[in-house]
């Protein structure tokens, strides 16, 4: 979805947010103007010029042993030599002992917006647009819906959300999900258990007809209802590999899929589409091809997979929900901590931010961490680095010292809570 060109949009919108609501903390301000298109451009004249710079570098003098082929590709049926083949969409077939799949992903487009007459966008297309809608419809409920309706809400556009289920963010855990969703629905026009079931094209704009038998009209729309794996593109049943229930092209510890030679990383195989994720098992991947596919040198590990939604506020999470860690049996304790309840969170006059922790009781150890609020993308890191390290909530909490007034004390207080809980 392109992760760093989206939270380079992220971080205007977040500047604009905060002129805005200057007012709780006695700043009157607004916004005058957005350069929408001198934004874009600060985007991609960096983002572009990046990716072009890494193409010539991997087709230059410098990568001797490289070629670059950017086109489609599918397997052939194996040979027995003990040599992969993908033929190319040119007709070209280049064979190789090792293949490793990083196919990546692409946008679920459902049926009605195939079907329809109105024009669509997904998150691959809209960051280029050319003009700042006034109007957009977004339809979904996950962290890309959530993202870039702050994107443009932060901008000046309204927006309508249009989610099939109860919530938004619903992988969150409860509390999280069902605070943001309220939040959210005091600022853009959300239309929960909804869906759409017709588009069309009027004038400039589009139309959609929902469920509840309303219309929605809007200047751009926003399909943003999931990802899918990329690996049904690849013809991988010409060699014996099969997909998995999810799409996703299956793979070991070590990303080694069961035909051997064949290994896969990111988006393709993964069950954490994350970039920070597809970077770890690259790590790995790299590493064992070195070492060779009999005896890896490293393993994959998706112990505690952070993950943050750059919405307004934030949110970030790593571990198990409550529900989830009810679900397996653990004996739980949770505690929550409000921003305001926090010297800093009362200078920031913060009455929405909370952060929850779960910890299990018999151990002390941390089982999941969920935050909703200002950078909570970085407040999460120091629950990862407990529970990566093992380190007893009590102890983590009381074994260093955490600056005041500060943020981090969010996060301190919290784990100090669990102890009232124990």
């Amino acid at each position: 979805m392109g992760c760093i060109p989206t939270k380079m949009f992220v971080y205007p919108a977040d500047v604009a947010l905060e002129a805005r609501e200057g007012g709780t903390v006695g700043i009157d301000a607004d916004v005058t103007g957005v350069r929408w298109r001198d934004i874009r451009d600060r985007v991609f004249g960096r983002v572009d010029r990046y990716a072009a710079g890494g193409l010539r570098y991997r087709e230059g003098d410098r990568c001797p042993n490289v070629t670059v082929f950017q086109q489609e590709a599918w397997f052939l049926p194996e040979s027995g030599d003990g040599l992969h083949r993908l033929e190319l969409a040119d007709g070209t077939v280049v064979a190789g002992r090792d293949i490793v799949l990083s196919a990546g992903s692409r946008p679920v487009i459902p049926s009605v917006f195939r079907d329809g007459a109105a024009p669509f966008h997904t998150n691959d297309t809209i960051m280029r647009l050319d003009e700042l809608p006034r109007r957009v419809i977004v339809v979904g409920s996950g962290y890309i819906a959530a993202e870039f309706a702050h994107v443009f809400h932060g901008l000046g556009s309204e927006i309508t959300v249009i989610a099939r289920g109860p919530r938004l963010l619903r992988s969150q855990d409860d509390t999280i999900s069902e605070l943001f969703t309220s939040l959210a629905s005091e600022k853009w026009d959300v239309r929960l258990d909804t869906e759409v079931t017709a588009t069309r094209a009027v004038g400039d704009g589009v139309e959609v007809d929902l469920t509840d038998g309303s219309t929605v009209p809007g200047d751009v729309l926003l399909v943003a209802t999931g990802r899918v794996p990329n690996g049904d593109t690849l013809a991988l049943s010409a060699i014996g590999i099969e997909l998995d229930d999810a799409g996703r092209v299956p793979v070991d510890q070590y990303q080694r899929t069961p035909v051997r030679g064949v290994w896969a990383l990111g988006d393709v195989s993964t069950p954490y589409p994350l970039r920070h994720v597809a970077n770890h098992e690259a790590r790995v991947t790299a590493a064992n091809l070195l070492s060779g596919w009999d005896e890896p040198a490293e393993a994959t590990d998706h112990r505690f997979v952070p993950g943050a939604v750059f919405t307004h506020p934030q949110v970030a999470s790593v571990g198990l929900t409550e529900a989830v860690a009810r679900a397996q049996g653990i004996d739980v304790a949770v505690a929550e901590q409000k921003y305001a309840d926090i010297a800093y969170g009362w200078a920031m006059a913060d009455a929405e931010g909370v952060c929850k922790l779960i910890a299990d009781r018999s151990t002390g150890l941390l089982v999941g961490a969920h935050i909703l609020g200002h950078q909570a993308s970085a407040l999460i890191q120091s629950a990862i680095t407990a529970m990566s390290f093992s380190i007893p909530a009590q102890e983590f909490a009381r074994g260093q010292y955490w600056i005041h007034p500060a943020l981090p004390e969010l996060v301190e207080n919290a784990l100090l809570g669990l102890a009232n809980d124990a």
